[in-house]
């Protein structure tokens, strides 16, 4: 047999032959190893696939190998002649617009697409019925056609056949559209999509002046052509130009962002989860060998010296690790394509089966360091302790440390677990904070544990036996105090945090925005339309408030007289220096701004240009005030002072700019403005269909709609984090079993002594049930205030928003931790009440 061959070493020999006993110490200890390792190789897995699958369709999802964004204007003919004799080139556009059903009497907000003939050059667009791009877009008797997403057909009651009015454009619906291969490098969408012939663009006069209009130049690349050389001849060729260029690598930039967030948000929390479950681990070794105490301690006499007792169970640990992590990575390998079947349909690829090796790796890695870090210190105590000493363990636990070499054992796989979580990812910041944060939770958590068994050891005696024994049992040899509040206090303590996080900015949303936010933002009205507007507006009964301003586009190009480019600016802010940002002037300081430092102008200002900044994103950008700020509207630069800094309120839902120019500079130039009109009850229909009516060319954004599409997005992301708390709530519950099992000698024993000397099953089983009452009770007092101050510190300082008490996530903790650890504890003493007294003193 394998365990008596003389080439294996005596230690590893002696774990083998261990082993024929069976699993039975080690079914909490694999359980815990499987679940965190089942969830970091399933979240690695998933987003590898999801993040492949993009690599793989990133033709299709951009619609070309290249792809060339101009916001506002059209490319001249010198880019048309650097294309030609490279590849094909197609060109769309998109803008947000108002879809008018004449007959219906309705409109409602629409994302406008405008196709050439070739669209799509890659992937394939599917439309019911299924139409060429000729049959769906040509004009026919003076009527374009349109493609529809049944969205819209459903909000304005329309049919294929029906009309549809853009602008001074109508057109016929000849399909419905089921599939656009290039969405997702569109964006955040506010409207569902209609699809246009862009020849059918300038006829609809929706394209002016400051038109909030984006052009976009598809090429699909001769064969041979390499794509990185074709971005650095077009750069080269057009070094003064401000275009976004992607290419098929990087399509849809803002949705593979996303995923690689949520991804690495997951990977933590699975990491936090595993953490958890080793505390189980150590807690199911330090069970297994106090079971093996005879053991060790007859070995030692036999002449076993300790590095020969640590080796033997260490090797018998991590077979069993092993085992189980094997079994975590088989399952976290099929996990994907389940999921898969759960994912929205938005996403732009569906994640295909499949084993990749990193994400197993890296799980397999996490759990083996886990592993080692929680074994090795019940291992390195029993390694050194005599065999006199733990014939006494159970009774007089040995209270001193390992070796040096074990902690610094312990210290170095802890380490390798946090450089892995922050090395690997995007956001290192982050994950350290997330790693800190977890690490001194569980100090935390360890010190209140220690606290609560030192305040049960000094608490006054109580005249009642019973209540006397439930309150020794918090510090008794063995006690279950400690794993639980450390484990089941982590999993309750992440999932009250991240239920109070989603609570508030639910609440935020649906709650608080609709009575301050105004109800409709109007885009794109011409300076020769205002004053008409404002007059139609305000003419409609029930309107409450209308608020207009002026509307420009500019580019920060210079930071003192540097180029923005070469400066070095604060990561959180570098988004005001990528493309164009919005600009505006104002007599008149806004609410939802105050000025903190410098001073506001006079009305009647007409001097050299100044400029107001966002005082967070001044700070960022290094200016204060008197610095200078070079921007570029309309193709001139205007170097401005910073005359003061704001503190912008966000949370106003109104126009509130970072940069705004003074009232005298841009007034002269062309430019268009935007309002919003807050109106209540019918008056937010009535304003809606008036508006829109008069003024085709206007768009209104409903505001509820826009909370509709930010509340779809949280709930799918709601859905994906409360997934993975459970996970580390499910651990704990594991560790808490654990514990309990851990400790059902100690209940067997207690228990008979009781029966012998009178007490009943019902007086023993209320101790008990006080005994995991207090212990439940203190672990969810412990979880909502940790819970409780990390959502605070999140909502507030983090998302910079109003911190909202919120009771259930509370109550539900309180319960779920009351009832897991009582109904975990009951059912263990039910199991050591039945043991009959004359048969366990008989083994004593």
């Amino acid at each position: 047999m394998i365990t008596r061959s003389p080439a294996l070493p005596v230690a590893l020999r002696l774990a083998l032959r261990e082993l024929r006993g069976g699993l039975s110490g080690f079914r909490i200890f694999m359980a815990c190893l499987i679940l965190g390792v089942t969830a970091i190789a399933a979240i690695g897995s998933l987003t590898r696939a999801i993040t492949e699958g993009m690599e793989r369709e990133g033709q299709s999802i951009l619609g070309g190998d290249m792809e060339i964004n101009i916001f506002q204007r059209q490319a001249g003919p010198e880019l048309l002649e650097w294309v030609d004799g490279k590849g094909t080139l197609s060109v769309s556009a998109r803008l947000r617009t108002m879809a008018r059903f004449e007959d219906g009497g309705t409109s409602t907000l629409v994302e406008l697409r405008a196709v050439d003939g070739l669209y799509p050059l890659y992937g394939e667009f599917k439309t019911t019925p299924q139409l060429d791009n000729n049959a769906l877009f040509e004009e026919r008797a003076g009527r374009w056609g349109a493609a529809i997403d049944p969205m819209l057909a459903e909000r304005l009651g329309v049919k294929l056949g029906d009309t549809l009015t853009f602008g001074g454009v109508k057109a016929d619906i000849r399909a419905f559209i089921d599939r656009e291969p290039d969405k997702a490098n569109l964006g955040f969408q506010l409207g569902p999509s209609v699809m246009i012939r862009h020849k059918a663009l300038d006829a609809t006069g929706l394209v002016t002046t400051g038109s909030l209009i984006n052009h976009y130049y598809k090429i699909r690349l001769n064969e041979g052509l390499d794509i990185k050389t074709m971005r650095e001849n077009l750069k080269e060729a057009f070094p003064d130009e401000n275009w976004r260029v992607r290419d098929r690598s990087t399509s849809a930039p803002g949705l593979r962002r996303f995923i690689d967030q949520m991804g690495m948000f997951l990977t933590l929390v699975g990491v936090s989860a595993l953490v958890v479950g080793g505390v189980g681990v150590g807690n199911a070794v330090k069970g297994y060998m106090d079971r093996k105490t005879r053991t060790i301690a007859t070995l030692k006499i036999l002449g076993a010296d300790g590095s020969i007792i640590f080796k033997t169970y260490f090797f018998q640990v991590l077979l069993m690790g092993l085992v189980a992590i094997v079994i975590g990575m088989g399952v976290g390998a099929m996990l994907p394509s389940v999921l898969a079947l759960f994912l929205p349909d938005t996403l732009p690829v569906k994640p295909d089966g499949g084993v990749y090796p990193l994400a197993l790796f890296l799980s397999a890695l996490y759990g083996l360091m886990i592993t080692v870090a929680f074994t090795v210190w019940p291992l390195g105590k029993a390694r050194d302790l005599p065999a006199v000493r733990l014939f006494r363990a159970l009774v007089a636990p040995e209270n001193r440390w390992p070796r040096m070499i074990y902690l610094a054992t312990i210290f170095g796989a802890g380490m390798i677990v946090v450089l892995l979580a922050v090395g690997m990812s995007d956001n290192r910041i982050l994950a350290a904070g997330f790693m800190v944060g977890a690490g001194v939770t569980l100090f935390i958590l360890r010190g209140i544990s220690w606290l609560i068994e030192r305040g049960a050891a000094k608490a006054p005696r109580s005249k009642n036996a019973l209540r006397r024994m439930a309150i020794a049992n918090l510090h008794r040899p063995g006690a279950a105090t400690g794993a639980v509040v450390l484990s089941l206090g982590l999993g309750l303590t992440l999932f009250a945090s991240l239920a109070l996080i989603e609570g508030n900015l639910e609440a935020r949303l649906t709650e608080q925005v609709p009575d301050e936010a105004p109800a409709f933002f109007m885009l794109d009205i011409q300076a020769a339309q205002l004053d008409d507007f404002e007059t139609t507006a305000r003419g409609v009964s029930g309107v409450e408030e209308l608020v207009t301003v002026p509307n420009l586009r500019g580019r920060v190009t210079k930071l003192n007289g540097v180029d923005a480019a070469d400066v070095e600016i604060d990561s959180e802010v570098r988004w005001v220096l990528r493309g164009d940002r919005g600009l505006s002037y104002m007599p008149d300081l806004n609410k939802g701004s105050r000025v903190v430092e410098g001073e506001w102008w006079p009305t009647d200002y007409s001097g050299e240009p100044e400029v107001s900044l966002g005082k967070e994103v001044a700070d960022g950008l290094g200016l204060k005030i008197g610095d200078n700020i070079s921007v570029s509207v309309l193709g001139r630069e205007i170097t401005a002072t910073v005359r003061s800094l704001r503190e912008i309120d966000w949370g106003t839902f109104g126009f509130n700019f970072v940069i705004l120019f003074d009232p005298y500079t841009l007034k002269a130039a062309p430019h268009t403005y935007m309002a919003t009109l807050k109106a209540g009850g019918d008056a937010e229909g009535e304003a809606h269909k008036v508006i829109t009516n008069k003024f085709p060319g206007v768009t209104a954004v409903r505001m509820k709609e826009v909370l509709s599409s930010v509340n779809v997005m949280m709930e799918q992301i709601g859905i994906a984090v409360r997934a993975t708390a459970a996970v580390a709530i499910i651990a704990g519950i594991l560790v808490l079993a654990g514990a309990i099992a851990a400790g059902f000698r100690q209940r067997v024993y207690e228990s008979v002594i009781l029966k012998v000397v009178g007490a009943v099953r019902r007086q023993i089983l209320g101790a008990y049930l006080l005994e995991y009452a207090l212990i439940g009770l203190i672990t969810a007092t412990v979880a909502l205030a940790l819970g409780s101050l990390a959502g605070w510190l999140v909502v507030e300082f983090v998302m910079e928003m109003e911190f909202t008490f919120l009771p259930w996530p509370m109550v539900f903790t309180v319960t779920a931790s009351l009832l897991i650890t009582v109904l975990f504890g009951l059912g263990s003493s039910f199991r050591a009440l039945a043991a009959k007294p004359n048969q366990v003193l008989r083994t004593e």
